[in-house]
């Protein structure tokens, strides 16, 4: 069983930058793919970035490619997502999943374990 947590949440000017983390507990961490969702208010959660198991590949939603960067620390059993240039519409709740394969990522089903989430506030 794998247990999630999310930090680095925040209130952020358009603009600006925040770090998340996704600290993981609990299992075998490096045998997961791993991704980032959001919810904003009155939406769906939505897919937003996910990486493979060795951090040596990854997919992003059109909406945050090149503003966003997934990264992950095996050794820290932590995964890292870089926003960067953040807008008023990815204002949402955050969350981080985990799962082992590493197909139909933007699918929330498919995947196992998931945090709670972490608030990303940004102003215009």
């Amino acid at each position: 069983q794998v247990q999630l947590v999310e930090s680095g949440g925040g209130l952020v000017q358009a603009g600006g930058s925040l770090r998340l983390s996704c600290a993981a507990s609990g299992g075998a961490f490096g045998n997961y793919a791993v991704a980032w969702f959001r919810q904003a208010p009155g939406k769906e959660r939505e897919f937003v970035v996910a990486i493979n198991y060795s951090g040596g590949s990854t997919y992003y939603a059109d909406s945050v490619k090149g503003r966003f960067t997934i990264s992950r620390d095996n050794a820290k059993n932590t995964v890292y997502l870089q926003m960067n240039g953040l807008k008023p519409q990815d204002t949402a709740v955050y969350y981080c999943a985990a799962k082992y394969s590493y197909a139909n990522l933007p699918s929330e089903n498919v995947y196992l374990y998931w945090g709670h989430g972490t608030q990303v506030t940004v102003s215009s």
